[in-house]
């Protein structure tokens, strides 16, 4: 700073050109102001411009990664949905085929008890009539025996079917009473 105020002193005043004190200070505001503006134009501008593209594009992007996390989100709940409402359907399906089955049991039990009670009822006929022809063939052996015992003790021969009736009768009679 010294020599800038002997500079003053000698006589020779300010200098504006000269780069020496404070007329490098000066110039150098003034070349910055003019350029500020030309830098702005050409230098911060698009700068600024490519940065706000850039967050433009970013919060696009992230709004489009949103709108597809919340599609996936809906589509995913859909399938949830979807899938609870076809297992409640097999669900249905397989409570259906259960009752078609019971169904379908029960009626091979009733028609089996209804042939095995077919069957029981038609042995226990075939029992009676076994039984009502081995009585009547016991009762025609009585019956003979009886008019065969009568003819011994008469000593003539009872073979008329007035006799063979009238024995019959007799045995018929006595079985009812027993009975």
């Amino acid at each position: 700073m010294i020599p800038h105020l002997l500079a003053l002193a000698d006589g020779g005043g300010f200098d504006p050109l000269s780069l020496s004190g404070g007329g490098n200070t000066l110039w150098t505001w003034v070349i910055f102001l003019i350029a500020l503006p030309l830098m702005w134009i050409f230098v911060m501008k698009p700068i600024t411009q490519a940065l706000l593209e850039r967050d433009r594009a970013a919060a696009k992007a992230i709004e489009t990664a949103e709108q597809a996390s919340a599609d996936a989100e809906r589509a995913r709940a859909e399938v949830e949905v979807r899938l609870g409402e076809a297992e409640a359907e097999a669900s249905k399906l397989l409570a259906a085929a259960r009752e078609r089955a019971e169904g379908r049991e029960r009626e091979i039990v009733d028609a089996a008890k209804t042939e095995a009670t077919a069957l029981l009822e038609t042995a226990r006929r075939n029992i009676r009539a076994e039984q009502d022809k081995a009585i009547a063939a016991i009762r025609k052996e009585v019956v003979d025996l009886t008019v065969h015992a009568a003819g011994e003790l008469m000593g003539r021969r009872v073979d008329s079917e007035d006799d063979r009736r009238l024995v019959t009768e007799m045995v018929t009679a006595g079985e009812g009473s027993k009975a």
